[in-house]
């Protein structure tokens, strides 16, 4: 008897042995299913189990993998072809779905190689370690591939409720000219106001930009010939009370939309017009965001750094100022501080926030990177709903793209048009408008290397001077004809740059 139990102990440890290295086994192969499946789908199934399908699939990931290959090719040599590809919207519907449909059948060749793996004949032990792994693979898979159509779903909204299209796509004489409005419509105030001006002359070549700024309060702005407004002020937007300043254009232009037959928003065409008249520059394109819509978008990019020289209020005019932001160098801001850096009256010129609003877009240009967008896209796509308008059709994003990336490697040249070169309350517009040539003649100077002159002809994408509206005397003496235009025309020394980096730099 203990012969017999000492001889059948070795076969015992024998057939545990062998009951191990089964279970090894079968584990493994479960495991190399996965990993097929993960890697290649359809692979398991083509292997051991339904080999039609398994064909399928690998047929579908060949041609996926094909496509991706020749959208890469095409990045790599035409990469506004690529962009706008991508934000076509039709190709976006069609790319939602696709992820989708891939996510759904991916998942659901693990689920079947989990089945193939036939985890009943897997060791007590590792059927549950392995049923979870398969289902966090599922979870992973599915649920990054349905994250991507979501992504891609925003973005198609994001291209079809904010780039309608409407603007000129033609250089004026080599630039694209982009008007940037900052809406101030609020529950106190009558009508929307732009609260900031500024155009954007960019090269349409090298993508080096001008910006510049006009004053919200600037009065007797001309409208050109081929204005409506031109024939109801042919001497310029001119008021008894002086109430008529730039940024009411909008408002007046709303209020009688009977001028502008057919036109979406009457009011932005109106200050485009205005803008044309004072600057001399064709507009090619014009983007507003509201003041909401600012915040969102600085709050989605993760925020922007600042130099600040100066103690800047929170709060000012109806409300107390209880908090300031700190001057400092590399101080970094989230929406709402960006915004009262942009913003904040208290303490300070009109013309001091106008340079303080170009710091800030010049952070936006030169801190925005691509990995940023990546992964706050969805977020970055709300705040942008809430532009209220552009006409920047998605067939032009692309170069748009291209330009501000180019635009990223050149300094930022910039003009304000304040005292002591121009005074609100009485604009000599021919001051303006040599001022704009010269600028625009020295940033092409900078790419050409050619010595800087003044310039004979006209500015780079000009209009035609307004009739009637010309200046010739270059004198640019304050007048007492309005209390908001004269109370901050005191002369500001920021109102010409031609590196914005400059004046954006902790003194």
């Amino acid at each position: 008897m203990d012969a017999r139990a000492a001889g059948s102990a070795p076969h015992a440890a024998q057939d545990r042995s062998a009951q191990h290295r089964s279970d090894r086994i079968k584990l493994r192969r479960a495991l190399t299913y996965l990993g097929m499946t993960l890697v290649l789908p359809g692979s398991a199934q083509l292997s051991a189990g339904n080999a039609r399908l398994g064909r399928l699939a690998l047929r579908v990931w060949a041609g996926l993998w094909t496509v991706a290959v020749l959208f890469g090719v095409l990045a790599l040599t035409w990469r506004s072809g690529a962009v706008g590809l991508l934000t076509f919207p039709p190709t976006l519907r069609v790319l939602q779905v696709c992820l989708i449909a891939l996510g759904i059948g991916w998942g659901a060749l693990l689920l079947d190689a989990w089945r193939i793996a036939r985890p009943p004949e897997l060791a007590r032990q590792h059927r549950l370690g392995f049923a979870v792994l398969n289902l966090a693979l599922v979870g992973l898979v599915v649920g990054g591939l349905l994250a991507g159509a979501s992504i891609v779903s925003s973005q198609r909204d994001f291209m079809a409720s904010v780039f309608a299209g409407g603007g000129d796509k033609h250089a004026k004489d080599g630039r694209i000219n982009v008007l940037l409005l900052g809406g101030d419509a609020g529950k106190t105030r009558v009508g929307l106001r732009p609260d900031s001006l500024t155009v954007a002359s960019i090269d349409a070549e090298t993508g080096r930009t001008v910006l510049l700024s006009l004053p919200r309060n600037m009065e007797d702005v001309p409208f050109p010939a081929y204005s409506p407004l031109h024939k109801v002020f042919p001497k310029g937007y001119t008021c008894a009370d002086h109430s008529c300043m730039l940024n009411a254009v909008y408002t007046y232009a709303s209020e009688h939309k009977d001028l502008y037959p057919g036109v979406k928003d009457p009011g932005v065409q109106a200050t485009k017009e205005a803008v044309e008249g004072v600057t001399g520059l064709k507009v090619n394109y014009y983007a507003m965001i509201d003041l909401k819509g600012f915040q969102s978008l600085i709050d989605a990019v993760g925020g922007i750094t600042l130099d600040i020289n100066k103690r800047i209020p929170i709060g000012g005019g109806s409300t107390e100022v209880k908090h300031y932001i700190e001057p400092g160098k590399g101080v970094k801001l989230d929406g709402f501080h960006a915004l009262w850096f942009a913003r904040s009256r208290h303490d300070s010129s009109d013309y001091e926030r106008m340079v303080r609003q170009k710091c800030v877009m010049n952070a936006m240009l030169n801190q925005l990177d691509p990995m940023t967008v990546l992964t706050k896209f969805n977020q970055i796509a709300a705040a942008g709903k809430e532009i209220v308008e552009t006409d920047v059709p998605s067939s032009e994003i692309s170069t748009l793209m291209d330009l501000a990336l180019k635009a990223r490697q050149l300094p930022v040249s910039s003009v304000a048009f304040v005292p002591p070169l121009v005074y609100p309350g009485n604009p000599k517009f021919d001051v303006v408008r040599a001022t704009v040539q010269k600028k625009i003649v020295q940033s092409e100077a900078a790419d050409s290397g050619e010595p800087t002159t003044q310039p004979k002809a006209k500015p780079a994408g000009a209009t035609s001077a307004p009739s009637g509206s010309a200046d010739s005397t270059p004198a640019t003496k304050p007048t007492k004809k309005s209390a908001e235009s004269t109370a901050s025309d005191a002369p500001y020394s920021g109102s010409e740059t031609s590196d914005l980096e400059n004046v954006c730099h902790a003194s």
